[in-house]
């Protein structure tokens, strides 16, 4: 370089943009203070050269003319040299100078390599290089060597010509793009750019056979450039000056090149788009004159080529498409990327929607469109799946919030993907195709376990009306989107291992979404511009390739899978026990938590029998909804059993056909837990002798009584009932009986089976002689009386007492009389026809009827709202089954009052509880809503406060559910109930 600096202008730093034969160079400047954008270029034509030229238009290449062209290209194009002008020849305007790369003379290159010759002196003096005599030494010594050009093998010449096809010499009408496609599509092919009209259009020379072809870059549209008035007037920047010495001479302008003279045209003049000259600019810096490799993806209607163009960089290659659109200098278009691969169309979608959020360039201007989403940020949390709802949408537990708090459970929608819909069955929808293995693909691998969860954008639901983006209306909800990742212990394979190309981050587990994607049980959403999104949503995208390719789930051209489920739920008590047989067949069935309805009611669903049943603990009772504890211990059984694998053993099926029976998770007895934390009592109504694991379930609840946990927070152990009070205190009584009469108010008769005396007092009245009826006068009954009376619905006779007599002596056998079966509790009004006197022997014997009430619950009598209903209910449940009960006596008046028009003394107020029942009278009574329980008291004994304490669930179920008397809200007045009025005998039962 210090030799050279003896010329008489300064010298320039300048990246080679183009080299257009084999003695010139299109140069760009690198100054460090050029603004960015286009910058200033120069044609520079080595000084003193002359090399071979090539064809033009209906011309041939002289010989070694591209040869030469190449020698220079590889040596320079997109390499930084330093050059000064030599000299200039105004009749032609054109610059000559001299060219070093580092420290070659670039002219003495090419000369010694025999790819120019020497022009010894120029038209003018001066109009030669300052190295003629090296230059011409070389050439000298070039010729001996028979280098380049100047080579002495025969017919080099001739060969070295090429043989152009008509599109490279403009005779485009024999070109057959199309069968140019058939036979090279998705095929890369070497080419070199010749020209670059526009940011996405490319004229290029296809290698081996020179084709001179135009292609448009697929996918994508740059700024288009207008058209000029006339080439010669066009005035091009000068190149900026790098002089050390501060002198910067003003340079001559530079003519246009002969790419550019081919790329404008001589018609009216228009301008171009804005940022039309930047995108072409960024393409010639890239890949004019360079070796690109060309994949073919289409032709459009008018025989124009759409292709891939990838140049190269350093050791890699690059996609000038996407480049284009990530610096935005191009954007999508739909029609030719619809030619291309899936995962090249992704791209450049994503890089264009990262080009309008940044507002680069072409989209500086730019509006995003409404948009319903927002982002979350700061929002990540780890927590256990409590619930799958369905293929696209979890619920989880969050770990730093109690399990009992409201906001504990958060509903997480899978980010930028849509499974098949679960329908609703209250709507009569069934579910989609491959909805049901989506929800089980899920919930078999993340129910119970610990995920990361990392929320990304919420979006407002659309309202019924389908508007696109709906309004701050009442009725609009809104949906959390995030994405959740299963912690994983590294050993995945298969369909559960993660992309190769996910992000760093998602190594650490597996993303869910992109698993259902990838099993086909899912496709992912095509997001509008600016639409939030999922961080991974390439690995999504590139997920649903590879399902679509390999034909799984929804992809697959099989037909869907079909699970016909009977829902037992909905059905009628009649049918779920007509279904409790299959259940009967195996001694421990397996089924599937589907929900938890309360503490101790689920939904199973039992896959051996498909069907889903309502499930309840035998024995065991949570508080009912919106009493204390209640949403602690339905949050409590969520985590523990939602949806996990579970085993049962039915014993029976209650009235509203809900299958009761124990439950194991794990082996583990599911009601443990509800005791063990307080949230749960075993019913003292209920038989033990049926109830497996027992004594476990004791211990459990003895344990949380201990500690005084939750429900027992005010339990004192062996408290003393104080005195005066009205209250036998003795051992609990249990009676087998019979129910034989209901009357108003609650109150029934029973009889106790197996009772020696109901035997004999039948034996005896079966042997008496009764003969016809007696004469008037002769048996005149008194109130009180003991008689025998015929009861005509089964023609038999029984004892009763007279309690109503006619006004005056007995005149006619149609006389009417009331009576009271002393043995059975019913009354009735009989004629004196039917009436016998009776044997003192058999009369003395007390009554075996014995009056009784539903312990710690009120009935309304007759005359009451819901007085009747409840007589009839009560009456279903006792009369009409004929069953055998356990009659477990709470209390007994001790007052010896009597129920007027009754023949009876005592009431005792009894739990009723029929023998293959798990669910007392009493509690279905308030569960049926036509009861209501009695008011607590501070003196009240322990064991009337754990009976009440395990009715409150029934009494809130009813409450809540509006049924019975609670149906227009909650009861105000509780004044006592008064005692039952008289009723007419409704036959013997």
């Amino acid at each position: 370089m210090a030799s050279a600096a003896a010329g008489n202008s300064a010298w320039y730093k300048a990246k080679v943009k183009a080299v257009t034969s084999g003695d010139c160079v299109v140069v760009v400047s690198v100054a460090a203070h050029t603004k960015p954008g286009v910058l200033p270029e120069k044609s520079i034509t080595l000084s003193s050269l002359i090399a071979p030229r090539l064809a033009r238009r209906g011309g041939v290449d002289e010989p070694f003319a591209w040869e030469s062209r190449e020698f220079l290209r590889k040596l320079l194009i997109g390499k930084e040299i330093t050059f000064r002008i030599d000299y200039t020849v105004p009749s032609i305007n054109r610059e000559f100078g001299t060219v070093f790369l580092g420290d070659k003379n670039v002219a003495m290159l090419v000369v010694s390599q025999g790819w120019a010759k020497v022009r010894e002196q120029g038209q003018q003096k001066g109009e030669v290089s300052p190295f003629l005599a090296e230059l011409l030494r070389l050439e000298e010594q070039a010729k001996q060597e028979g280098l380049g050009r100047w080579s002495k093998v025969p017919g080099a010449a001739e060969a070295s010509v090429r043989n152009l096809p008509p599109s490279a010499l403009g005779d485009p009408g024999n070109f057959d793009a199309m069968g140019l496609l058939a036979k090279n599509k998705g095929v890369p092919m070497e080419a070199i750019v010749e020209q670059v009209r526009d940011g996405s259009t490319l004229r290029i020379y296809l290698l081996p056979e020179f084709q001179f072809l135009q292609v448009f870059v697929a996918g994508i549209q740059a700024p288009q450039m207008g058209r000029r008035a006339a080439p010669e007037t066009v005035v091009e920047p000068e190149v900026t000056a790098d002089n050390t010495n501060g002198d910067v001479p003003a340079e001559p302008r530079a003519p246009l090149t002969s790419a550019q003279r081919l790329a404008v045209s001589a018609s009216a003049e228009t301008s171009a788009d804005p940022f039309g000259p930047d995108a072409k600019y960024f393409t010639e810096m890239r890949v004019l004159n360079r070796d690109v490799r060309i994949v073919l993806e289409g032709v459009d209607k008018f025989s124009n080529l759409i292709g891939s163009v990838y140049y190269p960089d350093g050791e890699s290659a690059k996609d000038l498409a996407l480049e284009l659109v990530e610096n935005g200098f191009a954007k999508y278009v739909e029609w030719s990327a619809n030619m291309m691969e899936e995962d090249a169309k992704r791209k450049l979608k994503a890089a264009e929607l990262q080009a309008k959020k940044t507002r680069l360039r072409i989209w500086t201007n730019y509006v995003p469109p409404a948009s319903n989403s927002k982002a979350i940020h700061d929002q990540n949390f780890t927590g256990k799946v409590v619930e799958v709802v369905s293929g696209d949408c979890v619920i989880v537990a969050d770990d730093s919030i109690p399990y009992g708090s409201p906001q504990a459970e958060r509903r997480v929608n899978l980010s930028s993907i849509r499974c098949p819909k679960m329908g609703n069955p209250r709507r009569d929808e069934k579910p989609a195709p491959y909805a049901r293995e989506a929800k089980e693909f899920l919930r078999t691998r993340l129910i119970g376990r610990q995920v990361n969860v990392q929320m990304e954008y919420s979006r407002k639901v659309a309202p019924a009306d389908g508007s696109a983006v709906p309004s701050a209306a009442a009725d609009s909800r809104v949906m959390d989107f995030g994405s959740v990742f299963l912690l994983s212990s590294g050993k995945a394979d298969g369909d559960d291992a993660p992309s190769p190309a996910a992000p760093a981050s998602q190594q650490t587990g597996l993303n869910v979404a992109e698993l259902l994607v990838g099993r086909g049980f899912g496709t992912v959403i095509r997001h509008r511009d600016f639409e939030e999104r999922s961080n991974f949503y390439d690995a999504l995208l590139a997920a649903e390739s590879r399902a679509i390719s390999g034909k799984k789930g929804i992809h697959s051209a099989k037909d869907p899978p079909v699970m016909h489920i009977t829902d037992l739920t909905t059905a009628s008590a009649k049918k779920a026990r007509d279904f409790l047989p299959f259940l009967h067949r195996s001694r421990r069935v397996p089924a599937v938590v589907e929900y938890v309805l309360s503490g101790h009611r689920f939904k199973l669903l039992i896959p051996k029998e498909t069907c889903s049943i309502a499930f309840a603990f035998s024995g065991v009772r949570c508080p009912g909804r919106d009493e204390p504890y209640s949403d602690e211990a339905i949050a409590l059984m969520r985590r523990r059993i939602m949806q996990r694998d579970v085993e049962i053993e039915v014993e029976t099926v209650d009235r509203t056909g809900t299958f009761l029976g124990s439950l194991w998770e794990s082996r583990t007895n599911g009601a443990v837990a509800l005791l063990e934390a307080g949230l749960a009592k075993l019913q003292t109504s209920f038989g033990s002798d049926r109830i497996p694991d027992l004594h476990v379930l004791e211990q459990a609840e003895q344990s949380a009584k201990s500690k005084k946990l939750k429900i027992w927070e005010n339990f004192v152990e062996g408290e003393v009932v104080p005195s005066g009070a009205n209250v036998e205190t003795k051992q609990q009584e249990v009676l087998k009986v019979i129910v034989t009469e209901v009357l108003g108010g609650g109150k029934f008769y029973v009889q106790t089976v197996g009772d020696q005396k109901i035997a004999s007092i039948q034996t005896q009245l079966a042997s008496l002689n009764l003969k016809e009826s007696p004469l008037i006068g002769a048996f005149n009954p008194k109130k009180g009386d003991i008689v025998l009376c015929y009861f005509h619905a089964d023609k038999s006779w029984y004892r009763a007492m007279v309690v109503n007599v006619p006004r005056g002596p007995v005149q006619s056998p149609k006389d009417v009389f009331e009576v009271f079966y002393i043995d059975y509790g019913n009354q009735e009004e009989v004629q004196y026809s039917q009436l016998r006197p009776l044997d003192p022997s058999v009369s003395a014997a007390p009554g075996l009827a014995q009056l009784c009430s539903l312990a710690y619950i009120k009935i309304p009598n007759l005359e009451e709202d819901f007085g009747q209903e409840a007589a009839e209910y009560l009456s279903e449940l006792t009369l009409s089954s004929g069953k055998e009960f356990r009659a477990m006596v709470e209390e007994r008046d001790t007052t010896g009052g009597k129920v007027k028009g009754q023949g009876t003394g005592t009431i005792t107020a009894v739990t009723l509880v029929a023998v293959d029942a798990e669910i007392s009278v009493n509690a279905a009574m308030l569960q049926e809503g036509l009861a209501r329980m009695e008011k607590r008291n501070r003196w009240d004994r322990s064991a009337r406060k754990q009976a009440l304490d395990s009715l409150e669930a029934f009494q809130g179920e009813a409450r809540t559910s509006r049924r019975g008397m609670w149906q227009y809200g909650d009861i105000q007045s509780d004044e006592e109930d008064s005692g039952p009025p008289q009723r007419k005998a409704a036959g013997r039962r």
